[in-house]
């Protein structure tokens, strides 16, 4: 994913009414959020709990949002998912960074990579994974199941080692 392509997609989505972008960084991510922080429209938090938690606040008062993180931070919020977006049916588009996807990436990153595209299946939360090519259907497509009071994932593979 180039910066472009990631500068982009946050002014799209900001265009088309996305008004908080909370999340814990990831360096997959790095474009995406120096676009969003440059436009002030971030929140930084220090656990993918606590940035759901904030924008399930703001999705309540009719403020879409968006939350990111990397694939570890999704698997570590699970239960919030479950107990609190999906119970409450709570609208918000997730933006996962796809750590593991290389074959050789770090080891730490293995695991939950290969087993990612089976939480997001588990778990009953429909997603499409983004590439340059079709980064802006994608987001139309996140936009209206968020318009539909659904949540949605949209996940970037990470293509480079930090």
């Amino acid at each position: 994913m180039t910066q472009d392509f990631q500068k982009q997609m946050c002014n799209f989505l900001i265009k088309h009414g996305i008004k908080n972008f909370i999340g814990v960084p990831d360096s997959t991510l790095k474009n995406f959020i120096e676009e969003a922080t440059k436009r002030k429209k971030i929140i930084i938090a220090t656990r993918e709990e606590e940035a759901i938690g904030i924008a399930s606040g703001f999705a309540l008062s009719k403020s879409n949002s968006l939350v990111f993180m990397q694939n570890a931070g999704f698997a570590n919020s699970i239960s919030t998912i479950t107990s609190l977006v999906q119970l409450y049916e709570i609208p918000l588009i997730f933006f996962i960074g796809w750590r593991g996807y290389l074959k050789k990436d770090a080891p730490e990153h293995m695991k939950i990579g290969k087993i990612q595209p089976n939480l997001l299946k588990i778990l009953d939360l429909p997603s499409k994974i983004i590439t340059d090519k079709n980064w802006k259907v994608s987001c139309n497509w996140a936009l209206k199941k968020l318009a539909n009071h659904e949540s949605s994932a949209l996940i970037i593979r990470r293509l480079f080692h930090d």
